[in-house]
């Protein structure tokens, strides 16, 4: 427990640093494994300085200044203080970019459907077999290993997690469900970045504008302005159009005149075995009409 002396050491070199960094984030930590916490802190380190502490001391620091005072009513619950020079939505990708995968405990809710591959386990011979049993789980002991024999969907997205099923599933370190955070709110010079601006980031610029480059190219096509991106696929498309309206029509022109000579050699073709069961049927009606002799 600190003491008054260190407890206003602790804010005055809190708020100092605060002021020298560019960036100041809050993440919350609620629901956030410690392991998580301390696997972001290592990989953020040294570029982000993380500080937890009691919250009566983070207030302390906001207060009394302009600029840090724009963080007070975000600062709810448990969270970290993250102090960097680096953008917001850089900082922010990152935190979103650690992820953890977490077993599952009884009467979770599956996200998505829970396969089991059949094959061979490490898990040991003995009760095991039971407890995988019970869960609905396909097992047999083969050359002493415990090997699943059928691979099924143990658990279909949106069912309940059996205690039996936790348990298995526990066996076989299958982790169905991930955890993770984000920020909550940055604070870059004097400009505060909420979540919707702090999800502004690379991946979903480069996503935006994919999508706006292919609406407006479609658009484009359809109503035959040519640009830059385009211009190919209306040439291809004039051609093609000319070409359909040649063959239609039978225009004679250089460039369909071998396409137009196929047509009617392929429709010569198709015709002839009917000429030759007409000149058949006209032969035998002939016959018929010569006198007797």
């Amino acid at each position: 427990m600190m003491l008054k002396a260190q407890k206003v050491e602790f804010v005055k070199k809190l708020k100092k640093e605060a002021k020298e960094s560019k960036t100041i984030g809050i993440m919350p930590i609620d629901a956030v494994p410690d392991r998580l916490v301390q696997r972001l802190r290592n990989e953020l380190k040294p570029k982000v300085k993380f500080v937890i502490a009691r919250k009566s001391l983070i207030m302390r620091t906001l207060e009394g200044d302009e600029r840090l005072s724009k963080l007070k009513d975000y600062a709810d619950g448990n969270f970290a203080l993250m102090l960097t020079d680096m953008e917001p939505t850089e900082l922010n990708s990152l935190v979103k970019r650690n992820r953890m995968r977490l077993g599952a405990k009884p009467n979770q809710i599956s996200p998505d459907d829970i396969h089991i591959e059949s094959g061979e386990t490490t898990i040991p011979p003995g009760q095991a077999v039971t407890d995988l049993k019970t869960a609905g789980i396909d097992v047999k002991i083969d050359k002493g290993k415990v090997v699943i024999s059928k691979s099924k969907v143990l658990v279909t997205k949106g069912m309940k997690i059996s205690t039996a099923i936790a348990k298995a599933l526990k066996m076989l370190d299958i982790m169905p469900f991930e955890t993770g955070t984000t920020l909550r709110v940055a604070l870059n010079e004097n400009i505060l970045f909420t979540s919707g601006a702090l999800g502004v980031d690379a991946i979903f610029v480069t996503n935006e504008i994919t999508r706006s480059f292919g609406e407006a190219n479609s658009l484009s096509l359809a109503i035959g302005f040519v640009t830059p991106y385009n211009a190919d696929m209306l040439i291809r498309k004039g051609y093609l159009s000319a070409l359909g309206l040649g063959l239609s029509a039978k225009i004679y022109e250089p460039g369909i005149t071998d396409k137009l000579l196929a047509n009617a050699v392929r429709e010569a073709l198709s015709i002839r075995p009917l000429i030759k069961e007409e000149a058949k049927e006209v032969k035998e009606e002939a016959k018929k009409e010569e006198p007797a002799k």
